[in-house]
């Protein structure tokens, strides 16, 4: 008599989990977590009270750019601020300028050139954006700080961290700092409703140290659990076969373009040290 022999696929029970996590996940976002036009009306405008292109505060290692028409003495200078808050200028001497928005550095030289010169003109304009970040986390291609200009809106950071085939990007979340109250602020913003209706009256100003977080979609959270759990030894594997298949991708270049057998040993000798 033949046994019949049923080969039986191993349980992961961690996968079954994962699965119901993610849909409860998809059920809570599609409830109410959507975006309110009239939160984030609200959260535009006390943005753009808190923040303008003209109140950037300069602070070392700022780097600003004097114009003054008629006074070649610092005309064109360019100036990074000292760690002391300082530039130091031909004529003037040292300006202590860290803490001052550049309407506020212009007419503090100019107050100081008075003395040399009737109805000096000055402008200055921060040329190099050092001292201030926001952040974004998530599925973007390029994550980590990006300068602060004071010019930065929601939307032009978007578009240069460029989110991934796997963001969830209706689920956008923002996070203002504390303020001196004490409060913290967050907003869910839309990304996909901004973009399919051109609706960019909820498009904000970001301040320093806004915090953007792009999350996975629910598939793709859930993807990425179920890889940890069935494949938890993927990365030490790829980690050991990565030499091998460097040596063998260098065999596969040589048989197609050629190449000497010397170039070959040298490249598999600096794999095996």
């Amino acid at each position: 008599m033949r046994t019949a022999v049923r080969e039986r696929i191993p349980e992961h029970p961690g996968a079954t989990t994962l699965l119901w996590t993610a849909l409860c996940v998809v059920g809570l976002a599609t409830s109410g977590c959507a975006t309110r036009h009239g939160d984030a009306v609200a959260f535009v405008k006390e943005s753009e009270a808190e923040v303008s292109t003209g109140t950037y505060i300069v602070r070392p290692p700022d780097v600003i750019t004097i114009h003054a028409p008629r006074t070649p003495e610092i005309d064109g200078a360019s100036q990074m601020i000292r760690s002391d808050g300082k530039i130091v200028l031909r004529l003037l001497g040292e300006i202590e300028v860290a803490g001052l928005t550049t309407s506020a550095i212009a007419d503090k030289i100019k107050a100081q050139l008075a003395r040399y010169y009737v109805d000096p003109e000055v402008m200055v304009q921060v040329s190099g954006y050092n001292s201030q970040f926001y952040y974004i986390f998530g599925e973007v291609t390029h994550p980590g700080p990006v300068r602060f200009t004071g010019r930065d809106t929601l939307l032009m950071a978007m578009a240069q961290a460029q989110p991934t085939f796997f963001a969830w990007k209706s689920q956008i979340r923002v996070t203002r700092p504390a303020d001196e109250k004490g409060e913290r602020k967050t907003i869910i913003f839309d990304l996909d409703k901004v973009v399919a209706e051109g609706d960019t009256s909820i498009n904000f100003l970001l301040q320093e140290g806004d915090i953007i977080e792009v999350p996975p979609t629910p598939l793709a959270w859930l993807g990425h659990r179920v890889r940890e759990v069935l494949y938890p030894v993927e990365p030490v594997y790829r980690a050991y076969t990565l030499p091998a298949g460097g040596i063998n991708a260098h065999r596969t270049y040589q048989d197609e373009f050629g190449g000497s057998n010397d170039d070959t040993d040298s490249f598999r000798r600096r794999f095996a040290r």
